[in-house]
C-alpha cells in the first residue's frame, strides 16, 4: 500500500453552536485562500439563507486548505440529528476527525451520535477545546467529560491518547494549552502529524466510492466521493455499480471531472487515490454507487443511512387565496421539486399517494422536513402540509414506534415542570446530572411522536432559556396513548377583512393570531381556544353606527398583540383535521373542511 503524505482528508464535527463553522473561516483565512484585502462574510460555508439565519449546518460542505506542500481537505458536517444522514456518508470519505467541543458546555448529544460513527470506522480524532477565551470556559472538566466519553463509546487506548488542541475560532488563534498563540499554525501542524495521510494502490484499477451528490442547472447531477484505488481521468468509459444492488452494471462515461481548492470546484484532468473529487455526466448516480475500472467490477461497501420516523402530506393549495401569492402551485411544479429534492437528500422519502394532487413526504424529524418547507417557500412554492405524522413499524407482530433519546438543560426551577410534562407524553426518565450553577441536565427516552408540538411548550416552560436535543433511539414497543394539545381552535365563520371590532370580541375566547386587517375566510384558524373547545367566531364584523351613545362605548378598542406564529410552531400546533397554507408571504392554519356545516356533519360521524 502507498501513502499519500501531501494530502490529509478531515471532517469537522460538533454539536449545533459550537463553532465549527466559524473555525473553518479561520482556517480558510489563515491558510492563504483570500487575498489579504479581500472582504468575507462570517461563516462562509454556511451558504443557505436558512443556514445562516438559523446558524446552523444543514449540508455537508468540501472545501480544502494548503499547508506548506500538504492539501488538506476538510469537510464541515451537520451538527443537528435530523441531518444525521448527511454525517453518516461522510466520514467514509475521510482518514480523521476535527471534535469540535465548546469550552463551556462540553460534549452534548449529537456529538456523541457522530462520534461513534467515527469509532465505529476507527477514525482517527484531534479534540479542540474551541472558545477557550470564553469568560465561563472549563476546560479540565470538559476535557475530562470527553475522555469519559471516550470511555462510554468503548474507544480503543489510541483514541484515549487524542490530542487535546484549545482555540477561539473566532480569534483565529490554537495552542497545545490554555494560553493562545497567535494563530491557527499550531493546529495545522496537529492535523499533519496526526491525521493518517490517505493510503491506497496508484497501479491498481480505479474505484471511487459517491458519498454525496451535489446538483447543478447545468451539468445535472455531481457525485462527489473519495478515489479508493487507482487513477481517473476525464472523458474514461468506466462503469456504475452498487453493493445493494448487485444486478445494476451499467457503462458511463466521466464528461467533467473537479477538486476542490479552497471553497471552488475546480476542473482538472486526472487525479489518483486519496483525493476527494467530484464527476459529473451520469444522469442517475446516486449515493453509495462505485465507479470502477471496466476490466475489475467491484462495489465498495456503503454505510446504512438513518431511516425516516416522520411524514406528512404536502399537497395543492386549494384554499379560498389559492394562487394569489405563489409562482409554483400546480401538482406537477410541486412533484418536480419535490424529487428533485430526493437527488441530493439521502434521508428524505416521497411517495405518490391516492390522491393525484398530494405527496407523503417522510423524513427525519420536524426540523427536516421544516427546512424543505421553509426552501420551498422562498423559492415561490405555494402548497399546503399536514400536521406530522410518526412512522410505525412491526415487530413479531406487535406495533413499535420510533423512540428518541432527549437530552434538556434547564434552570433547575424549571425541571420539575420539564419531568411532569415529558411524563404525560409517555417520557421515561433516564438520570439526572448534579446541577453545575443551578442548571441540571436530564435525560429521557420517549416515543417520537411525544416530542411532536412539545418544542414550543418546553421553550414556553422554560422562559426560552431551556435547551433540548435529541438522538434517535431505533424502535421499541408501543408506549400507549399520548394526550393531544389542550388548546381548541377559534375559527373564523365568514370571509372578509378582520376588523378590531370583530377581533375584541373574539379575543374574549382566547389568543388571536392575526391582527386588524388580515384578509380571512370561512374555516381559516385565527387563534387558540383556553377551554379545548373548537369556536366559530365572525372577525369581519363592523361596529353598527347609532346616534345613541351609551356610557363607555367611545372607549378606544384595546387588542391584545397577536402570536405571530413560525413554521414550526405551526406545526407543532395544528391537529389531525387542520392543515398549514404555506406560501412565500403568508403562513395560515386552516381547518381541512373549511365549510362550517360540513364540518359539523363529518365530525358527527365520526
Amino acid at each position: 500500500m502507498e501513502k499519500r503524505e501531501d494530502l490529509r482528508n478531515i471532517a469537522i464535527i460538533a454539536h449545533v453552536d459550537h463553532g465549527k463553522t466559524t473555525l473553518v473561516d479561520a482556517m480558510l483565512k489563515q491558510s492563504g485562500v483570500f487575498r489579504e484585502n479581500e472582504q468575507v462574510k462570517d461563516r462562509i460555508m454556511d451558504s443557505g439563507d436558512i443556514e445562516r439565519e438559523r446558524g446552523i449546518t444543514i449540508l455537508s460542505k468540501n472545501t480544502s486548505i494548503r499547508y506548506k506542500n500538504t492539501k488538506i481537505n476538510i469537510i464541515d458536517t451537520p451538527g443537528h440529528a435530523d441531518f444525521g444522514g448527511e454525517v453518516e456518508r461522510v466520514l467514509k470519505m475521510v482518514d480523521g476527525v476535527l471534535l469540535l467541543v465548546d469550552a463551556f458546555e462540553g460534549p452534548m448529544p449529537q456529538t456523541k451520535f457522530v462520534l461513534k460513527k467515527a469509532f465505529d470506522l476507527n477514525l482517527k480524532v484531534i479534540v479542540l477545546i474551541n472558545k477557550i477565551d470564553r469568560p465561563d470556559a472549563r476546560p479540565e472538566e470538559v476535557i475530562n467529560e470527553v475522555l469519559d466519553l471516550f470511555i462510554e463509546l468503548g474507544a480503543g487506548e489510541d483514541a484515549l491518547d487524542a490530542p487535546f488542541v484549545f482555540t477561539s475560532g473566532k480569534r483565529g488563534l490554537a495552542s497545545l494549552d490554555e494560553k493562545l498563540g497567535d494563530s491557527m499554525e499550531i493546529l495545522f501542524k496537529t492535523i499533519i502529524e496526526n491525521i493518517p495521510a490517505p493510503t491506497g494502490e496508484e497501479n491498481k484499477p480505479l474505484q471511487l466510492l459517491i458519498s454525496s451528490i451535489d446538483y447543478n442547472d447545468y451539468v445535472g447531477k455531481i457525485g462527489i466521493g473519495k478515489i479508493e484505488r487507482g487513477r481517473i481521468f476525464k472523458n474514461e468509459n468506466v462503469l456504475l455499480l452498487n453493493r445493494e444492488k448487485p444486478d445494476m452494471q451499467r457503462k458511463v462515461k466521466i464528461a467533467n471531472l473537479y477538486e476542490f481548492d479552497g471553497l471552488d470546484r475546480v476542473e482538472i484532468e486526472e487525479a489518483k487515490f486519496g483525493a476527494i473529487v467530484a464527476v459529473s455526466g451520469i444522469d442517475d448516480i446516486n449515493i453509495g454507487d462505485t465507479i470502477c475500472d471496466e476490466q475489475m467490477p467491484e462495489a465498495l461497501e456503503f454505510v446504512k443511512i438513518s431511516q425516516p420516523t416522520i411524514a406528512m402530506n404536502f399537497s395543492v393549495n386549494d384554499s379560498p387565496f389559492a394562487g394569489t401569492e405563489g409562482k409554483f402551485i400546480t401538482t406537477r411544479q410541486i412533484r418536480n421539486r419535490l424529487f428533485k429534492e430526493l437527488q441530493t437528500d439521502v434521508s428524505l422519502r416521497v411517495e405518490e399517494t391516492m390522491s393525484t394532487d398530494s405527496f407523503k413526504v417522510s423524513g427525519r424529524g420536524e426540523l427536516h422536513l421544516g427546512v424543505l418547507i421553509e426552501n420551498m417557500r422562498r423559492e415561490g412554492f405555494e402548497f399546503q402540509v399536514s400536521k406530522p405524522e410518526v412512522l410505525f413499524d412491526e415487530k413479531d407482530g406487535k406495533l413499535t414506534e420510533p423512540m428518541e433519546k432527549v437530552f434538556v438543560d434547564v434552570s433547575n426551577e424549571y425541571l420539575g415542570s420539564v419531568i411532569d410534562k415529558l411524563g404525560r407524553r409517555r417520557g421515561e426518565l433516564l438520570a439526572i446530572t448534579e446541577p453545575i450553577g443551578g442548571y441540571a441536565k436530564a435525560e429521557f427516552l420517549i416515543p417520537a411522536r411525544g416530542l411532536i408540538g412539545y418544542r414550543q411548550e418546553f421553550l414556553t416552560d422554560t422562559k426560552g432559556e431551556g435547551i433540548l436535543n435529541t438522538e434517535f433511539a431505533g424502535y421499541d414497543y408501543y408506549k400507549g396513548d399520548i394526550p393531544s394539545r389542550i388548546d381548541g381552535s377559534i375559527i373564523s365563520f365568514d370571509s372578509g377583512v378582520a376588523t378590531a371590532y370583530g377581533l375584541n370580541n373574539a379575543q374574549e375566547r382566547g389568543q388571536l393570531f392575526i391582527e386588524p386587517g388580515t384578509k380571512v375566510y370561512e374555516g381559516m384558524v385565527i387563534g387558540s381556544s383556553a377551554k379545548g373547545l373548537d369556536v366559530e367566531v365572525s372577525v369581519t364584523k363592523e361596529k353598527k353606527l347609532s346616534n345613541v351613545r351609551a356610557s363607555g362605548s367611545d372607549d378606544a378598542i384595546r387588542l391584545v398583540p397577536p402570536i405571530k406564529m413560525s413554521l414550526e410552531e405551526a406545526l407543532d400546533f395544528i391537529e389531525e383535521d387542520e392543515l398549514i397554507e404555506v406560501t412565500p408571504e403568508s403562513i395560515r392554519i386552516r381547518k381541512n373542511i373549511l365549510n362550517n356545516q360540513k364540518r359539523h356533519k363529518a365530525k358527527k360521524k365520526n
